[in-house]
């Protein structure tokens, strides 16, 4: 009952750990225990501790179901870049896609038409695949 009190401890401070079903488990196998030890040492422990188990954790992840419901993936249009602002993290070069331009979390290749030092904020002018073509705002 200590060890499930612990793990349903856990599972409060760290949602997402599933530590909720073996601690609700045992919670339950240690006042089934506390209440008639006999059966604790039996054959009808592993058969509580299943029937127990079993809508725990049914209930469980359809609690983590509505609390964090599944969100398609993002994906970036390369037209969904124009007009976007970023920082350079390597200076560009006219002609050359060696810069390198953060926007968001996402770091691309980069050009401009004039060379654009790193830490500056630049403007997305427009996209080809992984390329982008930058400007000064």
């Amino acid at each position: 009952m200590i060890v499930g009190a612990i793990l349903l401890i856990i599972e409060a401070f760290s949602p997402g750990a599933f530590m909720v079903i073996p601690g609700t488990v045992l919670v339950i196998l240690g006042l089934i225990g506390a209440a008639f030890p006999d059966i604790l040492y039996s054959w009808w422990s592993p058969v509580i501790a299943l029937v127990v188990a079993v809508p725990v954790t049914l209930l469980t992840i359809k609690g983590y179901q509505r609390l964090a419901k599944p969100e398609p993936p993002t994906t970036t249009v390369v037209e969904s870049l124009i007009g976007k602002t970023g920082t350079v993290t390597v200076a560009t070069e006219v002609g050359s896609m060696r810069g390198k331009v953060r926007i968001g979390s996402d770091t691309w290749s980069a050009t401009s038409d004039e060379p654009i030092e790193a830490g500056e904020t630049v403007v997305v002018e427009s996209s080809e695949g992984v390329h982008v073509h930058v400007r000064r705002p």
